[in-house]
């Protein structure tokens, strides 16, 4: 039986990831992107060499209702269930309550928290069809420990996802649907690595975790298909998976 799968970000960095290592497992996999078409479709062909089925890049905007909608509507057009959807499609804000003004603090909660909202609500019909199905959710350390690096307006969209994690686990449990979160902590993706650009940097990030590593995109991808399969973690929903290098502060 076919399996389908959903990464909303699936362009670079942890989603890009993601995508790779679904795609390993025969997965239908349509990755959104916002901006960056040429890119998206080089991901989505690396996918189908790597083993995917049909790989497919669409462009979404995760925090306009309507985009959301128009993608809906396409995923429908391809295929008539949705067995897997990765919540990936983020932006970053690192600024203070001071300097933090009402319109990047509004910003950042659509994107971040309603922009889940919303694709997993407009999605859902899909999911329910599938014979299995699990939805996977991007937290992030900020929203458990009020990370410093991290933005007020960030932290609070994480914490967000992971209440809104903990309640849909609850709710979508009759449809056997199982609904889980990653929390990473800090992730050399292509836009990290230009910030680790001297030892003296990287050695300071590595500090910061008791392992004494950078974690990569690769270690949250294969925590995220840890959770969506059901033959590895069948019993586990509402979860909140830490992929921290044991830093907890």
């Amino acid at each position: 039986m076919e399996k389908t799968l959903v990464v909303t970000g699936g362009s670079r960095g942890i989603g890009r990831a993601i995508v790779y290592r679904f795609a390993r497992e025969g997965y239908n996999i349509i990755l959104t992107y916002r901006s960056n078409r040429e890119t998206a479709q080089q991901v989505a062909e690396k996918a189908q060499e790597l083993g995917a089925r049909q790989a497919i890049a669409i462009q979404l905007d995760v925090g306009d209702p309507k985009s959301v909608e128009m993608f809906a509507r396409q995923v429908s057009e391809h295929f008539d269930y949705l067995n897997v959807l990765v919540n990936n499609a983020g932006i970053l804000q690192t600024h203070g309550i001071i300097e933090t003004s009402l319109e990047e603090w509004e910003t950042t909660l659509r994107v971040n928290l309603t922009g889940v909202f919303h694709v997993t609500k407009t999605l859902l019909p899909l999911l329910i069809r599938a014979p299995w199905a699990s939805i996977v959710n991007l937290a992030s350390i900020a929203g458990v420990t009020g990370n410093v690096v991290a933005g007020i307006a960030y932290s609070a969209s994480k914490a967000g996802v992971v209440g809104f994690t903990k309640r849909l686990a609850t709710e979508l449990a009759k449809y056997g649907i199982r609904v889980n979160a990653v929390a990473p902590s800090f992730v050399e993706t292509d836009m990290v690595r230009e910030y680790l650009d001297t030892p003296e940097k990287r050695e300071k990030v590595k500090r910061l975790h008791p392992l004494g590593i950078i974690i990569s995109p690769e270690d949250v991808a294969e925590a995220v298909y840890f959770l969506a399969d059901p033959g590895l973690s069948r019993a586990i929903t509402g979860h909140v998976l830490h992929v921290n290098a044991g830093r907890y502060t």
